[in-house]
């Protein structure tokens, strides 16, 4: 479920119950979980009863309700919000930013960026823009989306050995992501995506089997790279841009691989 203007004008029990339900919990295991009575519970839900601000930020983080959504919780209940959203070239996040950026220059020669909750590239080293040559101009035009570069015939998929695979792989961490969150925009993203050429032999259940560790293959002048992602989010942030932030960085999955990516890396004579 994911934060929106009209969420300040709905009681914060209404959004509160869905939440739980969207978790697919009853109201005893939230009640229990939560350590509070299930009459409270109830009556908070109906509107019977007015939560105080902390009692929110307790259910939602036993919720695991994202940031951005609790201070709409807040904030439909009469309190300011408590998250801050700052860009990322905020002198607040600055210590953040040049992590990021150690992060990313530190994996080179191998792949690695930055996203943010919808998928948009936030920062990329050096090895990422190698593997961008060919691809259609409108897909690196800010904000760039790294799912649709990947998956779209424009983009990288013509190069993928292994699309249907990596198409799938793709498309279930986006639902799980869904499922966490409900957001409109990233169901919007999945539809999108669904909706690109995809191989014929594409199946629902290859990711399912093969979510943890799905190499892409990908073709580049010199031959095939075989690639693992890893991702790295921060641990407890307090502010929603770094909440939102998750880095992907692109491993070798055989030795020749990483061989190719050293060579790429090498200045032209």
């Amino acid at each position: 479920m994911n934060a929106s203007s009209s969420d300040a004008s709905r009681p914060v029990g209404d959004l509160l119950r869905e939440w739980r339900r969207h978790r697919r919990l009853s109201q005893l295991d939230l009640a229990s979980g939560a350590e509070i009575s299930t009459r409270h519970l109830s009556f908070v839900e109906s509107g019977r009863s007015q939560p105080s601000r902390d009692m929110i930020l307790h259910l939602a983080e036993y919720l695991n309700v994202p940031l951005r959504e609790r201070n709409s919780l807040l904030i439909a209940a009469g309190f300011a919000a408590v998250f801050k959203e700052r860009a990322l070239d905020d002198p607040a996040l600055a210590v953040a930013r040049q992590t990021i950026d150690l992060l990313l220059k530190g994996l080179e020669p191998y792949p690695a960026l930055a996203v943010d909750r919808y998928w948009q590239l936030v920062a990329s080293n050096q090895a990422v823009l190698r593997l961008m040559a060919g691809v259609a101009a409108e897909l690196l035009q800010p904000p760039i989306n790294v799912l649709r570069l990947s998956l779209h015939p424009a983009g990288l998929a013509p190069r993928i050995r292994n699309l249907a695979q990596w198409r799938a792989h793709l498309l279930h961490r986006l639902r799980q992501q869904i499922d966490a969150s409900h957001d409109p925009q990233l169901i919007a993203l999945l539809r999108e995506l669904q909706a690109l050429p995809a191989p014929p032999d594409t199946s629902p259940e290859t990711a399912s089997a093969l979510a943890i560790a799905v190499p892409m293959q990908l073709e580049v002048d010199g031959g095939v790279l075989s690639m693992l992602s890893t991702t790295t989010v921060f641990g407890s942030p307090v502010d929603i841009t770094l909440a939102d932030l998750a880095l992907e960085a692109f491993v070798p999955a055989d030795a020749k691989t990483a061989e190719l990516l050293r060579a790429m890396a090498m200045p032209n004579p």
